[in-house]
């Protein structure tokens, strides 16, 4: 397992889905409000992707194109801070709720396989490039409305459990594409799980019902700094109808395997490995760091997710694993020592058993949340096969081998969480 964690009609449709509140470019071509965009506006790294057409292609052939051309019009239609503020949240939450309807057959629209989560990750970042070159006549806090918008549209809002007393609550995030210099047309199959499987009532293994709420978090230090993750859990383990009773991070991990990781480390040491803007986490393997804004808690924190059960019953069509692989400064030393039976007493944390990167990160911090405020709480870090599939040629963008893939760790996304979310 070490060696494995090294080596490794479009308007019609949308104006069923965006709220009555949001502006149509009609509204903004009438006069009522000056606004400008200006091209000269630098994008981050992530953003200039989407200079790459298989970007625009990606958002096209899923029926999500209209939200891209007409929020730059809408933005023009807001004529102060708050009504800005307003629009960016209706749009981001409406970009949301038409990928998860998209994902789970609901929405029809474009040729690619209703699962594939990257026409809201390239969407996503068409909208918060127009925000960015948005020059409106009012003083506006880009900054607050972007994080607005980011929230609203990876299901952080207006996503809570609607289940009536009695069915089980289960909360999962999933992630972003990442690694998209080498190759802009992956995907990430625990994001399209999260859209699969949010707001879908399941029967566990034991036969209760439950519902799924899931989020998709970006693959970018800075988000995690600010606190999107506590922001994303701490709704949750609150006491009253919004919290779960169950909690899972989940993101894309080794080839051929689901791994339950036994681990999650308090330490960032992914570097030179960069986020999708390309920043570095200033941590590395013999100089481990903690992330900035990172609450007290333990080096190592443990699952406490039913690992006997769900390893015991879900093993296809790929083997679920527990993995127990932590890497570590022993107490008195300096030196990184690799284990495969868990930490030792006293023991600085190098990476966790999912490495010391933002998947072991999202691991950690949802779980000292979790010990600080639910501790009774089951949570834990599964990691997905990776997906493999994409055509070798380079214009095609999707194919059957990647399709049926992306089902199937889906299908057994959910196997686990129907085992793992069983009272006991």
């Amino acid at each position: 397992m070490m060696l494995l964690r090294r080596a490794v009609s479009a308007a019609a449709l949308v104006a069923t889905v965006l709220p009555l509140a949001v502006a149509s470019p009609a509204q903004a071509a009438d006069g009522s409000s000056a606004c400008r965009a200006s091209a000269s506006v630098p994008l981050d790294a992530e953003q200039a992707r989407l200079s790459d057409a298989r970007t625009t292609a990606l958002v096209e052939r899923a029926g999500l194109g209209e939200f891209v051309r007409r929020f730059p019009a809408a933005l023009c239609a807001a004529r102060g801070p708050a009504e800005a503020d307003r629009l960016v949240a209706d749009w981001g939450e409406a970009l949301w709720q038409a990928s998860v309807r998209r994902a789970q057959g609901q929405r029809p629209g474009g040729d690619l396989a209703p699962g594939d989560d990257r026409p809201l990750y390239w969407a996503r970042l068409g909208m918060t490039a127009a925000l960015a070159r948005w020059q409106p006549e009012f003083a506006a806090d880009r900054a607050a409305l972007r994080a607005r918008f980011e929230d609203a549209s990876r299901g952080l809002t207006d996503n809570a459990f609607r289940s009536a007393p009695g069915v089980r609550r289960v909360f999962i995030s999933g992630f972003d594409p990442f690694g998209l210099d080498a190759e802009i047309r992956r995907a990430n199959p625990s994001g399209s799980a999260a859209l699969q499987l949010n707001g879908r009532r399941v029967t566990l293994a034991d036969g209760s019902p439950a519902e799924i709420r899931a989020v998709v978090l970006p693959v970018r230090y800075a988000d995690f700094d600010a606190g999107m993750v506590e922001r994303a859990f701490a709704p949750r383990m609150a006491a009253g109808p919004a919290s779960a009773d169950v909690i899972t991070t989940v993101s894309q991990g080794y080839p051929g395997i689901f791994t339950l990781e036994d681990w999650a480390g308090r330490a960032r040491s992914a570097d030179p490995y960069p986020d999708n803007v390309r920043a570095l986490s200033g941590g590395t393997r013999e100089h481990p760091v903690t992330a900035p804004g990172l609450g007290p808690g333990p080096e190592f924190i443990r699952t406490t997710l039913p690992a006997d059960a769900v390893t015991g019953s879900v093993q296809t069509p790929y083997p679920v694993l527990l993995n127990s692989d932590v890497t570590e400064i022993p107490a008195g030393g300096t030196t990184p020592v690799d284990r495969t039976d868990g930490p030792t007493p006293g023991s600085r944390a190098v990476a966790g058993g999912g490495g010391g990167y933002l998947s072991n990160e999202v691991a950690y911090r949802s779980n000292r949340l979790r010990l600080e405020l639910a501790p009774q709480l089951p949570g834990g870090h599964l990691h997905t096969p990776v997906l493999t599939g994409l055509p070798a040629d380079p214009g095609q963008l999707t194919g059957p081998e990647f399709e049926r893939a992306e089902r199937a760790i889906t299908a057994e996304v959910r196997a686990v969480l129907e085992h793992a979310a069983v009272l006991r």
